[in-house]
């Protein structure tokens, strides 16, 4: 159990926890919201001790083990993904005391033998508890549920982008077997189905998770409370984020009664003061009116406007032909992105992008806006069509000298100056902020900007590569709100799962190098595509053009193929499989026969047993070493079938 008490935090001037309580009790999964600079990343600092308190008391459970996913990417030693993995696990060190005491077991003489066994069975625990001789192949499999190659592990950390050594410290802060899990925005670097397995591995982790995201199915499906920092303190709901939403708008409304209330209170009391100021014979009551009014606190509202909306200006429409592509194929030196696509987009269309990291999301966006040229085949845009493209590399169009506000004014003469203001608070920026030079910004606040931009341009077909990254929940909706009333065409990239369901009215998937298209919202791409289950690959779909003959007789020649080239493997697999279970059950009787009492009394036999005992561990740790490689060489065969 984590307990917060009476928390005060100051940090740069800034007052972020005032009289701030919490606990967290254990195998709770809790899901912490609150608008950009509450301080949600800094209280989990404070929790990990990375940050001190100014006040207050924090305790956590004696002997709790505590598991840190941060938002920025921490540098790595530059060895080996699954060595790295190993390390943070303490694995390593686990084994290593293990064989100090079966050697101490094994030489000790008789007086000293009580204490070497306990020793012994001490190590043994804590190594099998940490996963024992299966680490290797549970961390391999962690690592491929969040996208990794079979090589990967082997890897050294350096030959990874930001994005991927993410996933490594997130697999090794999921592999390390802590009691609570802090992970700040964990799903920032995931794909969609890297993403679900997380949701699987975090719904059936014993322990107790805190998370910090903006992806609201995340927060659904695996939070059971949400504790909101607001107004400088924690205020719990139960349930999950929808949950949340409900009581939390219905608690907002009962705040805005009462502030309202309060307004109306204080208008009369300054308007009976004003009246009888300068009457003698009602001095006292115009005094105590004063002192109430000096005591009186307004109700704080702390939470984005509700009454702000953005929208997209006119357009004139586009011909009903948007984009027509036929036989496209793109290649990056001998690297064959995709080849032999064929769509159309029709003017209306609202579609979702989608495929794993690296099968050529972005590319094809940037082919489609005129950003990059095809190897093959062609693309080309209808009659009448204004095109609007925005990716991560849109903040480099802006002009650096500027302000943030000099950048906006200048972009368009379609809105007031007091809606660019309010456009710019929906984007998380407000007060002085808008004067900051482009610059200083971050880059999260630098794409917040080009967004902006594109919001302010005549355009009839966007083109979005992610654009809901640097965006937290509110702002989300209220982007989301005005793509839905915006009656021009788009395609969108993106991996937030909630934001285009209720978006998006088709899905294009790219899977393989080709195009697959589900014509509906994204619910029924993934009733179609399969979930993912039990982080095994999704067996390859045959491209819907073929007749229904043709699909199934394609299918059952790839499964004889996998059948005949897996065939020696999975015999050698099942043969494997047995032996280790013998090796096992052999390993856990001598475990028995080491700590029954009367064996204890014979050193002879103590020392028979531990010389039985070495052959055997090392016997299954070959056996599952094999069982890795024969594991991995068939998950291969399958992708490639």
């Amino acid at each position: 159990m984590i307990d917060i008490g009476n928390l005060r935090l100051v940090l740069g001037g800034k007052t972020l926890y005032d009289n701030l309580s919490w606990r967290i009790n254990d195998g709770t999964k809790v899901g912490l919201v609150g608008i950009n600079g509450s301080g949600k990343t800094t209280l989990l600092k404070v929790l990990m001790g990375i940050i001190e308190r100014d006040s207050g008391d924090l305790s956590i459970t004696s002997g709790h083990r505590i598991g840190y996913l941060p938002q920025d990417l921490q540098e790595l030693p530059d060895i080996p993904v699954i060595d790295y993995i190993k390390d943070r696990a303490g694995i390593d060190g686990l084994e290593r005391s293990l064989r100090r005491a079966e050697s101490e077991l094994a030489s000790c003489g008789e007086d000293g033998q009580a204490r070497a066994l306990e020793r012994y069975e001490r190590a043994m625990v804590a190594f099998e508890a940490a996963g024992g001789y299966s680490f290797d192949a549970m961390a391999k499999k962690a690592m491929k549920g969040l996208g990794f190659s079979p090589e990967d592990p082997s890897r050294p950390t350096s030959q990874f982008s930001g994005g991927w050594k993410m996933r490594v410290s997130l697999a090794a802060a999921l592999l390390s077997r802590p009691d609570v899990l802090l992970l700040d925005e964990p799903t920032n670097h995931l794909d969609t189905e890297s993403m679900e397995w997380l949701e699987g591995w975090l719904k059936t982790y014993p322990g107790t998770v805190v998370a910090i995201s903006h992806d609201r199915h995340f927060m659904d499906k695996i939070m059971d409370s949400i504790a909101e920092l607001s107004n400088k303190r924690i205020t719990l709901y139960k349930g999950n984020f929808s949950q949340y939403l409900e009581e939390s708008a219905a608690r907002l409304d009962q705040l805005e009664r009462e502030r309202a209330k309060q307004v109306e209170e204080i208008e009369k009391t300054k308007q009976f003061i004003d009246r009888f100021r300068a009457k003698a014979t009602k001095a006292t009551q115009v005094q105590s009116r004063i002192k109430k009014l000096e005591r009186m606190e307004l109700v704080r509202i702390d939470g984005p406007d509700r009454t702000v909306a953005i929208s997209f200006p006119s357009c004139p429409r586009s011909g009903h032909s948007v984009v027509e592509a036929e036989n496209l194929g793109k290649s990056y030196g001998n690297i064959d992105v995709f080849g032999g696509v064929d769509f159309q987009i029709t003017r209306g269309e609202k579609i979702a992008l989608v495929g794993v990291n690296g099968a050529g999301k972005s590319t094809l966006s940037r082919l489609i806006a005129r950003k990059e040229r095809p190897d093959s085949g062609v693309i080309e845009l209808g009659h009448n069509v204004s095109m609007g493209f925005f990716s991560q590399e849109s903040s480099n169009n802006l002009d650096y000298q500027n302000t943030v506000w000099q950048e906006i004014y200048g972009a368009s003469d379609r809105m007031t100056p007091e809606g660019k203001r309010s456009l710019l608070g929906a984007f998380l920026f407000s007060g002085d902020d808008i004067h900051k030079p482009i610059s200083v910004l971050s880059g999260g606040e630098k794409s917040r900007v080009a967004l902006v931009k594109l919001l302010l341009e005549q355009t009839n077909f966007l083109i979005l590569d992610e654009p809901t990254n640097h965006l937290d929940m509110a702002t989300k909706d209220l982007f989301q709100r005005a793509l839905l009333e915006y009656d021009g065409t788009m395609v969108i990239v993106s991996h937030d799962r909630y934001f285009l369901d209720n978006l998006v009215d088709r899905v294009l998937e790219i899977r393989g190098g080709k195009l697959y298209d589900y014509p509906g919202n994204y619910s029924y791409f993934v009733e179609k595509r399969g979930q993912v289950e039990d982080d095994r690959p999704q067996e390859t779909e045959v491209p819907s053009s073929l007749s229904l003959k043709d699909q199934k007789r394609l299918e059952a020649e790839r499964r004889n193929r996998i059948y005949r080239q897996t065939r020696p493997m999975v015999k050698e697999v099942e043969s494997l499989e047995a032996r280790i279970s013998e090796l096992e059950s052999r390993i856990d009787e001598i475990h028995s026969g080491l700590c029954d009492p009367e064996v204890l009394e014979n050193s002879s036999m103590v020392q028979n047993l531990m010389v039985d005992l070495k052959p055997l561990e090392e016997e299954l740790r070959r056996a599952m070493s094999r069982w890795e490689e024969l594991m991995k060489a068939i998950e291969t065969v399958e992708a490639q079938a």
